[in-house]
């Protein structure tokens, strides 16, 4: 004779029709209880040695602990991005300086940045250009030992004209040992907002007119 649940139009399963969930892992009172198992029914001409329950022990307790340590380092992992979230989260408004070869250019605004040098150099250049590759403005800042260099473009081109507002392309170049190396720039910007990131990428910072970069890339707040 079957049994009708009257809960049943109202998705509510009565507690003899829920099935309890099976546990996974196998835990210290189970493998305890195999051990037993297994010396009772023993060889009683081919008893097994100490040494052997001493290794299964052991296995079992490197296999636990494996398992522990790689909860540990999960809780550590999320309580480290969550951290950060926090502490992205306080740069919203402020200006930071991150590598980037781009810089928005605001209305009646300028572009400051920076470069690290890696040796001396005798000449340092920046060159400002437009959305179209073309060149708006050269800035020779001279001969410079090994660190950082700062640079500022008030935002005129070679005419002395004010350049539109916009996004424009940093390089920066320097004579290193006799060659001509590209540098990549620090720019200074905005932080719009910060984002959790998906897998490995972490927090995300989203810079002004710019898009997006790691909070680890981040070199100075200003």
């Amino acid at each position: 004779m079957s049994t009708v649940n009257p809960y049943s139009g109202l998705g509510v399963a009565t507690l003899d029709t829920t099935t309890p969930a099976k546990k996974q892992s196998l835990g210290q009172e189970q493998f305890l209880k195999l051990m037993t198992t297994q010396m009772t029914h023993q060889d009683p001409t081919k008893p097994m040695e100490n040494g052997d329950f001493l290794s299964q022990m052991a296995q079992f307790g490197t296999v636990s602990g494996i398992q522990d340590l790689q909860q540990l380092f999960k809780d550590f992992s999320t309580s480290i991005s969550s951290d950060q979230a926090l502490q992205a989260a306080s740069l919203v408004g402020r200006y930071v300086s991150a590598p980037s070869d781009q810089a928005l250019l605001a209305a009646g605004g300028d572009i400051k940045g920076q470069v690290e040098l890696p040796s001396s150099s005798p000449n340092v250049n920046v060159k400002i250009l437009d959305a179209s590759g073309d060149v708006v403005k050269t800035m020779a800042l001279g001969g410079h030992s090994t660190g950082t260099v700062p640079f500022t473009w008030n935002g005129m081109n070679e005419n002395d004209v004010p350049a539109p507002p916009g996004v424009y392309t940093i390089q920066v170049q320097a004579g290193i040992d006799g060659v001509n190396t590209a540098l990549k720039p620090e720019i200074e910007s905005q932080v719009e907002s910060v984002s959790m990131g998906s897998g490995t990428n972490g927090v995300q910072v989203n810079l002004k007119g710019l898009g997006t970069v790691g909070f680890n890339q981040i070199k100075q707040l200003l």
